[in-house]
């Protein structure tokens, strides 16, 4: 099983096939949705005009990155701010990874290593590495020893709280009310400020 996003065909065929696609969805997961991180990648594909590459983007001119990622519609609400982490975690990749982001779950020991791995890229904080580790656990069966524990709460089959967990519309409602739902009680215990 494969991530199933309302998003082109092409674009989850991407994520499916290109795990530097994969990953640079789950770069861009933050402070847009879901489709427009995870759709991103392929739009990024399309303007580049071929596959993407660890090593060209590392490499990269910075500003002619960004420009790549502020051509409307934007790759991101923060173009400038994510052109650079992609090249950041690309740079990481090309100097531990050979530049191969496949590498970087290739083999791990267990679940810990791969989570040590994930929180070592730039702007993955554990969070957001457990996100990426149960996405790559439950649907591209990257499953080392204690891969759920790593994961947290994240790593539990019968939840619906990230990208993860979704497979298919119903999927994706129920995700989205369950970040409502924490959305609502971290304003709730600052006392709504």
């Amino acid at each position: 099983m494969t991530l199933a996003l309302p998003i082109d065909p092409e674009a989850n065929r991407l994520l499916a096939r290109d795990p530097l696609a994969l990953l640079i969805g789950m770069v861009l997961d933050q402070q847009v949705s879901m489709e427009k991180a995870f759709s991103s990648p392929y739009v990024l594909a399309q303007r580049l005009g071929h596959d993407l590459d660890a090593r060209e983007l590392a490499g990269f001119d910075p500003e002619a990155l960004v420009a790549v990622f502020a051509q409307p519609p934007a790759l991101h609400r923060f173009p400038k701010a994510m052109a650079a982490r992609v090249q950041e975690v690309c740079r990481v990749l090309v100097e531990r990874y050979d530049g191969d982001a496949a590498r970087l779950w290739a083999d791990p020991a267990d679940g810990r290593e791969l989570l040590g791995r994930i929180t070592a890229l730039p702007g993955f904080g554990r969070q957001k590495a457990q996100i990426f580790l149960a996405l790559l656990g439950k649907r591209f069966a990257v499953r080392p020893p204690g891969w759920q524990e790593a994961a947290g709460d994240y790593g539990d089959p019968d939840t619906h709280r990230s990208v993860a967990d979704v497979t298919d519309a119903e999927s994706l409602r129920l995700v989205r009310e369950y970040k409502q739902q924490m959305k609502a009680a971290a304003k709730a215990s600052t006392g709504g400020n």
